[in-house]
């Protein structure tokens, strides 16, 4: 099931109770207790667990939690979480976990920019990050590739970026299970098949004496059956790194990540990755993800590698979340029922949001970003069709849809303004 939308406008109408009462219970876990209008003023807490299976020993984990940013006199925090599955050799997957991080945050001005605005700018250093990891690699002379799938959760607002098909899936409220990637494989992915073949390149599987196919689609020559990573760059330059980009906002009813390799979706479900680790804290799920994706194989076939993370109201027990003291199996639905249960131990005399909406902020996965980036994708500068000023990345607005990142099919088409001269414009 998607993401179910929120109206903003709507929302706003939605928050206006100024009282919460909360009624204690033996065992409580409790409500937030300020005003609901400013309910995303609220820190979640942030637990997570992981698990791994190691075959070829080409799967990687990065885990950072507290990361902290500067906005002039304020400071924020905010959490990354990333999976990397490698192939044709570690030596990708071990470059990119050492090298990502910075790449990526080191293109937002921090110093310069509201919280907002570094939120706003984080979609466009999450493609400049790659983008620049990539070319870096590339010196290091190695011909092997890895996948990615980056992941920043900033208050309630969870950015990923992915490239290949290490996959990431959000659990919401009514066990609601949302994919905040895409799957760049040739096998299900038609529209990254058509540009491949549009680059002359052939797409089959392989062919064994008798004349039949077997395996997934491959190109070729290469036989790689992803369409993007970092590095392969033996394959040729049709092996783009520019990431799949989605940022969403959960409500505070919270979530719960999955962020796992394809050990585990090529053996399980999103759905019964879900399901097999509803009740359990975030440790236990993610070791109970991993043995169901085994056992369901036969045994370990590939690197196999989970993360779940679990983003939580910050004063709510998170052991009271996912080990109900009602049911040790519960569903997971018991997570975010304070928000909306009329019993005596919860929130009651208030309409508050409800947990389940999901607000889409950005997505997009589009590989003219790439040829945007100039013949050098590390320079990352363009000049202003105006007043001819070298424009930075994170300052430029395109002159068709505003933001570079805008979802508007004009969005990644020149001229470009600075945002001086556009706002003279307007």
């Amino acid at each position: 099931m998607g993401i179910q939308y929120v109206n903003k406008e709507k929302k706003k109408k939605r928050y206006q109770s100024d009282n919460i009462k909360v009624v204690n219970m033996a065992s409580p876990p409790t409500c937030p207790q300020e005003d609901p209008e400013n309910y995303e003023d609220i820190e979640p807490t942030i637990q997570y667990g992981k698990a791994f299976e190691i075959m070829k020993g080409e799967d990687f984990i990065f885990v950072k939690p507290k990361c902290s940013s500067m906005h002039g006199d304020q400071s924020s925090t905010y959490a990354v979480f990333a999976v990397l599955d490698g192939h044709n050799g570690p030596a990708a997957a071990t470059y990119v976990r050492e090298n990502l991080f910075e790449a990526v945050f080191s293109s937002i001005p921090a110093d310069r920019l509201s919280q907002d605005e570094w939120l706003a700018a984080l979609p466009m250093a999450l493609v400049t990050g790659f983008v620049k990891t990539n070319e870096n690699f590339r010196n290091q002379g190695q011909p092997s590739g890895t996948t990615v799938t980056f992941v920043v959760i900033h208050g309630w607002t969870v950015t990923v970026a992915s490239v290949g098909d290490t996959r990431c899936i959000l659990v919401s409220e009514g066990n609601e299970v949302s994919t905040l990637t895409v799957d760049h494989r040739f096998e299900n992915n038609e529209e990254e098949r058509n540009r491949v073949i549009s680059k002359g390149i052939e797409i089959g599987r392989i062919k064994i004496p008798d004349g039949s196919e077997v395996g997934p689609l491959r190109c070729w020559p290469g036989g790689l059956c992803l369409s993007r990573s970092i590095g392969d760059f033996d394959v040729g330059d049709f092996i783009l790194p520019i990431p799949h980009v989605k940022q969403i906002k959960l409500s505070t009813a919270g979530g719960r990540l999955i962020i796992a390799s394809d050990g585990v979706w090529d053996a399980i479900t999103c759905e019964k990755a879900a399901k097999c680790c509803r009740g359990l804290s975030s440790e236990d799920a993610a070791r109970t993800i991993v043995r169901a994706s085994v056992k369901k194989r036969g045994g370990i076939r590939d690197d196999t590698t989970c993360l779940v993370v679990d983003v939580m109201p910050s004063d709510y027990s998170l052991q009271s979340m996912f080990w109900p003291t009602s049911d040790r199996r519960g569903n997971l639905n018991s997570c975010f029922s304070w928000w909306k249960s009329k019993s005596s131990s919860t929130v009651v005399d208030t309409v508050l949001p409800s947990p389940g909406m999901v607000e889409e902020l950005f997505e997009d996965d589009s590989a003219r970003r790439l040829e945007l980036l100039s013949s050098d994708p590390s320079s990352n500068y363009f000049i202003c069709a105006y007043c001819e000023t070298t424009i930075s990345l994170n300052d430029l607005i395109t002159v068709h849809a505003g933001s570079f990142f805008s979802t508007s099919n004009q969005a990644s088409e020149g001229p470009f303004y600075c945002r001086s001269c556009k706002q003279q414009e307007d």
